[in-house]
């Protein structure tokens, strides 16, 4: 395979337009789901706040204006083909332009502090955005984008469960988290969990995870099937569409796992609001 080059400014520019994009236009996956749940909610309020959301998208859409008004912090997963080559630039570089110019051009909402506990100061473009990368087989660069806003990612948690702890454990820390999580996050929600690795790879497994599409499975049918038991009993809890009542607490539970160690069994929950912005770009 030859080596393929890509000039740093043709990355810039996809990635301003993949954060606009996710920004103004909600996922099919996203948006099938809520008026499938809209048809199903036995709450007239429920209803409501459903068809609100609906028309918000519609309107988002239309006009080209934020789904809502966090836009998030932005977040890619890269896989980096090992025979690709950026010129004049580096990819860290232009994937920083590309959040900065797509926050500025596209007038979506600047969140990012310099420092997380002392000055606290806006950077004003959004930027730095967080980049996992890894580096795959290949000529071409894929990246699947996130911008999720902090009143779900607040209500995230992880917990270093021991392999005693078995698989009602790993249930039981999933249904409490979203439990205590309430009204908070802006359900609908989307619930990405993350089991195995180390514990800040569970974390990025359960970020990843609210990034797959909601139509989707774990390949694995165990996994699968706990995905559906646990859609089921969050959606007992009676919490609803805007924490108002109803029988759509949330729309989809995706699940990503890892090997991990013989003493371990990491648990992340990752929590995500209805605007469950998701995009991803192949160059």
């Amino acid at each position: 395979m030859e080596v393929r080059k890509i000039d740093a400014a043709v990355i810039t520019e996809a990635v301003r337009q993949l954060f606009m994009d996710m920004n103004y236009f909600i996922g099919s996956d996203i948006l099938d789901a809520l008026k499938e749940a809209e048809q199903k909610e036995t709450s007239d309020t429920a209803k409501n706040v459903l068809a609100q959301l609906i028309e918000n998208h519609r309107i988002a859409a239309e006009d080209e204006v934020p789904i809502c008004q966090d836009t998030g912090m932005a977040v890619l997963f890269v896989e980096y083909g090992d025979h690709v080559i950026i010129e004049n630039g580096t990819f860290q570089d232009a994937v920083q332009e590309g959040v900065r110019k797509a926050y500025i051009d596209g007038y979506l909402r600047k969140s990012v502090v310099t420092d997380p506990v002392f000055d606290r100061v806006n950077t004003k473009d959004n930027t730095p955005a967080v980049i996992y990368t890894d580096i795959v087989s290949g000529d071409t660069i894929r990246i699947l984008g996130g911008c999720k806003g902090f009143g779900s990612e607040n209500m995230s948690a992880i917990k270093m469960l021991t392999p005693s702890a078995g698989i009602e454990g790993v249930k039981q820390f999933i249904l409490d988290t979203v439990n205590y999580a309430g009204p908070n996050p802006c359900p609908p929600i989307v619930v990405g969990v993350g089991i195995g690795g180390t514990f800040e790879k569970a974390a990025m497994l359960a970020k990843k995870a609210t990034l797959r599409p909601i139509n989707t499975q774990n390949p694995d049918q165990r996994y699968a099937d706990l995905e559906n038991e646990l859609l089921t009993e969050i959606n007992k809890t009676g919490f609803g569409p805007a924490g108002l009542g109803g029988i759509t607490t949330a729309v989809g539970v995706n699940i990503e796992t890892y090997p991990t160690h013989i003493a371990g069994m990491p648990v992340a929950v990752n929590i995500c609001c209805h605007a469950a912005r998701h995009k991803e770009i192949t160059i």
